[in-house]
């Protein structure tokens, strides 16, 4: 029983969660309840409920290697999806500084700063994660290149704005935050092309 449960948990099937208790009677034979009994112990205690908001975590790694210590990552992502390197660096440097542990206040996370639908659309399992975290915001921008015909503006716009913004108004949203996004991105992209 308790295996099944354990297992349908695996799966993400919803299952209720609570403290499960192991007893064993005079018989020998062992059960798992979710109630407490004399003689029963503790088994398994139940995981904390996750919050559903994010506090935001500012960057805050500060030292100059951190924009040289994913490189490895970022090449291979770059090559992978066929999005280039230069750009890649733009985005991470807009998004999060390079600070794999970075959170917004809209709840966007690592260092591509990876909404929780997106990174669970792009098949990342821990945003925390850079290696999985660039691969899984390279992926979607490889999505969002294909779908705007490659159009570098649009493509950045999705990135930030979402492709369904992009695709309602025809172009970049006219969103401030939109906008001004684009703008940096192009600006790093420009400075890094150069070098």
């Amino acid at each position: 029983m308790l295996a099944s449960l354990l297992g349908l948990g695996a799966l993400g099937v919803g299952v209720a969660r609570a403290d499960i208790y192991r007893a064993e009677g005079a018989d020998g034979v062992i059960s798992f309840t979710n109630q407490p009994s004399r003689g029963s112990v503790l088994y398994i205690k139940a995981a904390p409920k996750k919050k559903s908001a994010a506090t935001p975590v500012m960057p805050s790694d500060t030292s100059p290697e951190r924009f040289t210590r994913y490189d490895a990552h970022l090449h291979q992502a770059a090559s992978l999806y066929q999005i280039p390197v230069e750009l890649i660096r733009a985005v991470i440097r807009v998004e999060s500084d390079f600070d794999p542990r970075a959170v917004s206040r809209t709840n966007a996370r690592g260092l591509m700063q990876l909404m929780p639908a997106t990174a669970q659309r792009m098949l990342v399992t821990d945003v925390f994660d850079p290696r999985q975290n660039i691969f899984g915001g390279v992926r979607y921008l490889r999505i969002l290149a294909n779908l705007f015909n490659g159009d570098l503006a649009l493509t950045v716009a999705a990135y930030n704005a979402g492709e369904g913004a992009v695709m309602r108004y025809g172009g970049i949203p006219p969103y401030e935050e939109t906008q001004s996004y684009v703008a940096k991105v192009l600006a790093y992209y420009r400075h890094y092309r150069a070098r």
